[in-house]
């Protein structure tokens, strides 16, 4: 029956949907065809709506005809720009955050030696990861500074004589 093989994939479609709600960069994909479909419509109500105007400008026709609204055609295509601009501004926050990530942690120290089974590629030899621990160090020292001046500024308290 048609009913029985919709029953399955209608999940399976929901499953789908939420997923791409995740996915700034599929959500944007999906809705550009729309803003296009949009973009042309809301043309085509302004053309329309130009003509009429015109005739009626020009005495050839009276007010009486039904116009689309060309205020709801801008107002649905303005409305999918702010959802891609959304989509976007997403996308590049994630990106930015997975660079970070990458930035301040970009490998393991192996708990294993390479030919025991231990992993591998992904790893940094425990003498390339001092250096990265002691910047990490570094830069956890610098916010907690900026933290203490920053608290100190607000409450008006002069710093130690010691000073950070």
């Amino acid at each position: 029956p048609p009913g029985a093989a919709q029953g399955p994939a209608l999940p399976a479609q929901a499953a789908a949907a939420q997923a791409q709600d995740f996915d700034p960069v599929q959500r944007f994909r999906l809705l550009l065809p729309q803003l296009k479909e949009s973009l042309q419509t809301l043309m085509k109500v302004a053309a329309q709506n130009l003509v009429q105007n015109s005739s009626i400008d020009n005495g050839q026709k009276s007010a009486d005809g039904a116009l689309q609204r060309f205020d709801k055609s801008l107002e649905e295509f303005y409305a999918l720009c702010d959802q891609l601009e959304l989509c976007l501004r997403l996308a590049h926050e994630c990106l930015s955050q997975s660079f970070d990530s990458a930035k301040h942690a970009p490998a393991l120290v192996p708990a294993a030696p390479k030919g025991e089974g231990g992993p591998g590629g992904e790893t940094l030899p425990y003498t390339q990861y001092l250096p990265l621990i002691k910047a990490q160090i570094a830069g956890a020292k610098d916010i907690h500074n900026a933290l203490l001046e920053g608290t100190n500024k607000i409450t008006g308290k002069l710093p130690p004589p010691g000073g950070p």
